[in-house]
C-alpha cells in the first residue's frame, strides 16, 4: 500500500533511543512488575486525566471488567444489575459487563456524532439500570453533560470507555475525569499505545481504586493472603516505562491527528463521502480515527485500495449481530446497523506518508 492504515512500526521507531533506554533501566532495576515505573506512570497518567488514582492493568478489556467487579465487590451493583451500553462500540464494551456477571443493554448511538445518544440512553432505561457505559468512540467525548445529568437524576454510576479517547477533552476537562471511572486501552494501536497489551483505570475513588488493584492481583493486598477472588492483571514495569516515554509526547501527537482532520475536512469533496463532524469551540476531539460513511461503502473501500490506500472498518458487524451474543433478545437497533453499512476508517496518524494521496483518492470516487 501506498498509504498503509497505520505505521505502528515508524510511530515506534521515534522513541527507539528512549526505549533502548528505558529497558536498560527496568533490566539494572532487577525489578519487573508492580515497581516503581508503574507507580511513576500511574501517577503521571492520573494528573494528565485530572484524577487521583489510576490503576495500570493487562489490557482495556480487564480495566472494563475489574471496574464493575470492583463494585460489584463494594456492594454498589449486584449480579445481573443492568449497564447501558451503546449499539456501535467494539465488543469489548458489552463483554466486560458480560464477565462482570451483569447484563448489557443496548442503546442507539447519535447518527452525527457515533456516540451514545442521551436521548436512547434514557428510553433504554429501566427499574434495573444502574450504570451508563458510554464510550467516546473514535476519540471524540460522549455527550458527558447530558449523560452525567441522566445518571444523577436516576441515582446511576457513570463508567467512562475512554479506550480511544486519549489526549480528548471539553472545555479543558480530559477524557476519564467526567464520570465515577474510566478504562483506558494502551493496545500498540492507540493513540497511547504500549508496544504490547496494557490498560488502565482512572477514578477520584481511593476505595475504587483500592479494590480494583487488589483483584488485579489475584485478589490480594499483601502477598499471599486474598480478600477476594481477583485475577493476573497487571501492567508490567518496562510496559510502564514505555507508555512514560509516549505519554509526554501526547499532546503533540493529538495535535499532528488534529491537523490532518483539518487536511482531510478542506480537502476532502465528494457528494458520495460524508465526513465526519468537526469538533465545537473548546473541544478537543483525540482523532483516534477518521471515520466518513458512505452508502457505497464497499465500492469506496475497493476504489482506495486501488489507489493505494488502506482503510479499516470500525465495526462491520455490531454487537446484536454477533454470534456470541446470538442467544439475547435485542430491541430493533437501525441506526447501528446503518452505521455498521455505511462507516469507513481512513488513515490518520502522526507522520501519515502521504495525506494528499487519500484526499485525490476521495475525490476521484464515482460508485
Amino acid at each position: 500500500m501506498k498509504v498503509p492504515f497505520l505505521d505502528l512500526r515508524s510511530l515506534n521507531l521515534r522513541f527507539e533511543d528512549a526505549f533502548a533506554g528505558a529497558l536498560h533501566r527496568v533490566l539494572d532495576s532487577g525489578w519487573f512488575i508492580q515497581g516503581r515505573e508503574l507507580a511513576a506512570f500511574e501517577s503521571e497518567f492520573a494528573a494528565l486525566c485530572g484524577v487521583a488514582h489510576c490503576v495500570g492493568l493487562g489490557n482495556g478489556l480487564d480495566a472494563l471488567t475489574l471496574v464493575l467487579r470492583a463494585w460489584v465487590e463494594l456492594g454498589r451493583l449486584s449480579p445481573g444489575d443492568e449497564v447501558i451500553v451503546p449499539a456501535n462500540t467494539f465488543i469489548a464494551t458489552a463483554l466486560a459487563v458480560s464477565q462482570a456477571g451483569l447484563t448489557p443493554v443496548l442503546a442507539e448511538p447519535d447518527a452525527r456524532t457515533f456516540n451514545l445518544s442521551v436521548d436512547a440512553a434514557a428510553a433504554a432505561l429501566s427499574s434495573r439500570t444502574r450504570v451508563l457505559l458510554p464510550v467516546h468512540l473514535y476519540g471524540r467525548l460522549a455527550d458527558m453533560d447530558g449523560l452525567k445529568a441522566l445518571a444523577q437524576v436516576n441515582g446511576l454510576l457513570l463508567l467512562e470507555d475512554a479506550a480511544q479517547a486519549h489526549g480528548a477533552s471539553i472545555a479543558g476537562q480530559p477524557a476519564g475525569s467526567f464520570g465515577d471511572a474510566a478504562a483506558f486501552s494502551f493496545f500498540p494501536g492507540k493513540n497511547l499505545g504500549a508496544l504490547g497489551d496494557a490498560g488502565g483505570v482512572v477514578t477520584r475513588d481511593a476505595e475504587l481504586a483500592a479494590c480494583v488493584a487488589s483483584l488485579r492481583s489475584y485478589g490480594s493486598t499483601r502477598k499471599y493472603h486474598h480478600d477476594r477472588q481477583g485475577v493476573n492483571s497487571r501492567l508490567d514495569e518496562l510496559q510502564a516505562a514505555f507508555l512514560r516515554i509516549k505519554l509526554a509526547h501526547l499532546g503533540e501527537d493529538v495535535a499532528a491527528r488534529q491537523a490532518l482532520a483539518e487536511r482531510y475536512h478542506a480537502g476532502i469533496d465528494n457528494p458520495h463521502i460524508t465526513l465526519p463532524t468537526m469538533p465545537a469551540p473548546g473541544e478537543q476531539h483525540a482523532w483516534h480515527l477518521f471515520v466518513v460513511t458512505s452508502q457505497a461503502r464497499d465500492a469506496l473501500q475497493a476504489h482506495l485500495r486501488d489507489a493505494g490506500v488502506e482503510t479499516l472498518i470500525h465495526y462491520p458487524v455490531p454487537i446484536h449481530r454477533q454470534p456470541a451474543y446470538a442467544g439475547t433478545p435485542w430491541p430493533a437497533l437501525p441506526v447501528a446497523e446503518a452505521l455498521a453499512d455505511s462507516v469507513l476508517s481512513l488513515p490518520l496518524h502522526p507522520g501519515l506518508s502521504d495525506p494528499q494521496a487519500v484526499i485525490d483518492a476521495c475525490n476521484t470516487f464515482h460508485p
